[in-house]
């Protein structure tokens, strides 16, 4: 297809993704919401964000491998169609049980979506411009973090949560009816087998990687589920004061994104134990300069900007590691992602239904903290971190 084609065809992806990532997260911002409607608290209600990470981390290495010879242009309409029905199913669940049926849809999507069309920006623009698709096409990721949650719970708190989970679906609905319209057909090329899934794992710096995206990404999602609870609470903000305070959050989660982009460039273990830091301490003080209304707001604009450099050095940190195999590099990164992301939440969940919402935030400012210290001791400029020698990609 021509360069110019491809350009819609990538901004589709983009779509596709944050719709996803929106799915996935958008139960923080409603999360008490949500537990008040089925009665269950809010360390229960959390499981709306432990299984699609669960499911997901399965899904991304599962879904890839199993139907790496089909066109991928298919598998990503039939995916998208799974996201408007799970999160239909979710608007209109009656009991828990359906709900969490519907996250389990959505963690299917996440899986299959993110792996497999996070790596296809070389086959929809010239060579010179994979590098700027590839980016546009990640920046899915952080938009929908930073976005998706206050924009959600606005809507949520506005015309009801179940509304929100609607307009999702609608969306979902618009990316289906782009993608069919937009990208050409993708048939399979390059197949992405188990044997190349397990020989990343012998890379120092895949290793490094799932360290470091292990560690933060419990650290923040352990802590960052329960933020809702947690302005309410101890802040003692009203339901549409959280609003505006998580908008704030995702304005700055915008500017991190931005700034990790530039700072990468420049050196990606600054930037990657940059961001990690900034969240230890933005959560380690939250229990304490977290009570007024002031100290909470300038906190979270912080960890905002933290959070949202760190999808973006995560991935980059993945496929540069491995660039003989981007799309095996995307699939360890999304499942190891995932699959702390579903950890924290649960690991979280239990520690604010055991003490409380402000304890999660130490325990998860002390592990991010953890984070920013090995990485910093594990990659001391000059180490080589990827292999010289590229292995053979089936």
């Amino acid at each position: 297809m021509s360069p110019l084609n491809g350009w819609p065809a990538v901004a589709s992806l983009t779509l596709g993704i944050f719709a996803i990532v929106t799915s996935e997260i958008l139960p923080i911002g409603l999360l008490t919401t949500i537990g008040a409607e089925f009665g269950i608290s809010d360390g229960t209600a959390g499981l709306t964000m432990t299984l699609p990470g669960i499911v997901a981390a399965v899904a991304a290495p599962a879904l890839t491998v199993a139907t790496a010879r089909l066109d991928r242009r298919v598998m990503l309409c039939l995916l998208m169609g799974v996201l408007a029905v799970a999160d239909v199913l979710a608007a209109v669940a009656g009991s828990y049980w359906v709900m969490l049926v519907s996250r389990v849809l959505v963690g299917l999507t996440i899986g299959g979506f993110w792996s497999i069309g996070a790596g296809l920006a070389g086959r929809l623009v010239p060579s010179s411009a994979v590098a700027t698709a590839t980016a546009v096409i990640f920046s899915a990721v952080p938009l929908g973090s930073v976005l998706g949650v206050p924009v959600g719970t606005f809507i949520g708190q506005v015309a009801g949560w179940r509304t929100a989970f609607l307009v999702l679906a609608g969306l979902a609905v618009v990316v289906l009816a782009a993608l069919v319209t937009v990208v050409p057909p993708l048939p399979a090329r390059q197949v992405t087998g188990l044997r190349v899934l397990v020989g990343l794992l012998g890379e120092r710096g895949v290793r490094v990687a799932l360290l470091a995206t292990f560690l933060v990404v419990l650290a923040h999602f352990g802590t960052y589920t329960y933020v809702t609870p947690f302005l309410r609470d101890v802040t003692r903000l009203e339901p549409g004061v959280v609003s505006a305070v998580l908008l704030a959050y995702g304005v700055a989660g915008i500017v991190g994104n931005f700034l990790a982009g530039r700072a990468i460039a420049n050196g990606l273990r600054g930037a990657f134990v940059a961001g990690g830091a900034l969240i230890a301490v933005t959560t380690l003080l939250l229990p304490f300069a977290g009570t007024s209304v002031v100290g909470a707001v300038g906190l979270l604009v912080l960890w905002g900007v933290a959070y949202g450099a760190v999808p973006v050095c995560s991935q980059a940190w993945f496929v540069r590691s491995a660039p003989y195999a981007p799309e095996g590099a995307t699939v360890v990164f999304t499942s190891s992602f995932q699959a702390t992301f579903a950890l924290g939440a649960l690991l979280g969940g239990t520690v604010v239904d055991a003490l409380s919402v402000s304890a999660a935030m130490i325990c998860g400012g002390l592990t991010a903290l953890l984070m920013a210290v090995s990485l910093w001791a594990l990659t001391i400029p000059g180490v080589r971190t990827s292999s010289p020698a590229a292995p053979e990609a089936r």
